[in-house]
């Protein structure tokens, strides 16, 4: 815990005793909340709060967690999801960029679920290097501008993560989840193959959020596979992945020379079993494996 305490802001564990509890927030509970903390939601945070019980019950079925499993959300903001979190009797954490968020969502819990324990993080979640408790799935509302490296981040520093689901931008989504050769495939489509089979779970309609969002969401979902190499290898085809996708249109022999080498890339790509006239959008993640393993071995 020393550990932990050198590189997040504040961390503390909250257990309340007390004779009432349940119940979700409201669109009346989250502006009454707002106001109280003079909070008015901001697009740089990506501050969209889901006022519906309904699709944070929703939501917490999807992601399948209950008492046995141990959650990690990011941007509790105003504590709606944490409450279904809890609910759902999981053990909970989050993660809070917010002070003035993180403050407060202790007499939220209090007055809703008093009798439960949660571990509230105030930190940037990119910031963060462990968790206490290893949490077993990642279940947010994460903001649009930063879901993919916060997903992307979490995932390579928290091993114990072994379901993901997350609400972002419709089209980020679609990225994540896309399969090679379609129009939405991408760098985040196969970094995020490394640690799992993707899915969309789901769509969240705008007037469910305050305030009401420009753009549609839908649910991501991750189910744990084994990583094919380790942390090493990783790293080489997240490069590999990085150059492939910088420029889409240029075959991979030539989005990767500067990379590899401009007078040994096509041998090597041809060594891995691939064709250097390919682009990066037709490659698997298995494809980009192939030739980091071709690269580091050379």
């Amino acid at each position: 815990m020393g550990a932990l305490m050198t590189n997040l802001s504040a961390s503390w564990d909250l257990c309340f005793v007390a004779d009432k509890a349940g119940g979700l927030l409201g669109a009346t509970e989250i502006r009454r909340l707002a106001e109280e903390l003079g909070v008015t939601p901001t697009k740089k945070l990506g501050q969209n709060f889901v006022h519906d019980a309904n699709t944070i019950r929703r939501i917490v079925s999807i992601a399948g967690v209950g008492e046995g499993d141990h959650v990690l959300e990011v941007g509790p903001g105003l504590g709606s999801l944490t409450l279904g979190l809890v609910e759902s009797g999981a053990q909970v954490s989050v993660i809070e960029i917010d002070p003035r968020l993180a403050a407060a969502l202790p007499d939220t819990l209090q007055k809703y679920f008093p009798d439960q324990q949660v571990s509230i993080i105030t930190a940037d979640a990119l910031a963060v290097t462990a968790v206490p408790g290893e949490p077993t799935a990642l279940v947010a509302n994460l903001p649009y501008n930063t879901s993919v490296p916060i997903t992307l981040h979490l995932l390579s520093t928290l091993p114990s993560l072994r379901t993901v689901l997350v609400m972002v931008q419709a089209e980020v989504a679609e990225r994540i989840a896309a399969t090679p050769g379609s129009k939405a495939y991408g760098s985040p489509s196969v970094k995020a193959r490394w640690y799992g089979a993707w899915s969309i779970a789901g769509s969240v309609p705008r007037q469910v959020f305050w305030p009401v969002p420009n753009v549609d969401s839908l649910l991501v979902k991750m189910e744990h596979t084994p990583a094919p190499g380790d942390e090493a290898l990783r790293r080489v085809v997240f490069d590999l992945v990085d150059h492939a996708f910088a420029t889409r249109r240029k075959m991979v022999r030539g989005a990767l020379a500067h990379y590899i080498g401009p007078e040994r890339v096509s041998d090597l790509i041809a060594a891995a079993g691939l064709s250097p006239e390919a682009r990066g959008e037709q490659w698997t993640l298995e494809d980009f494996v192939a030739l980091a393993r071709v690269v580091t071995s050379s």
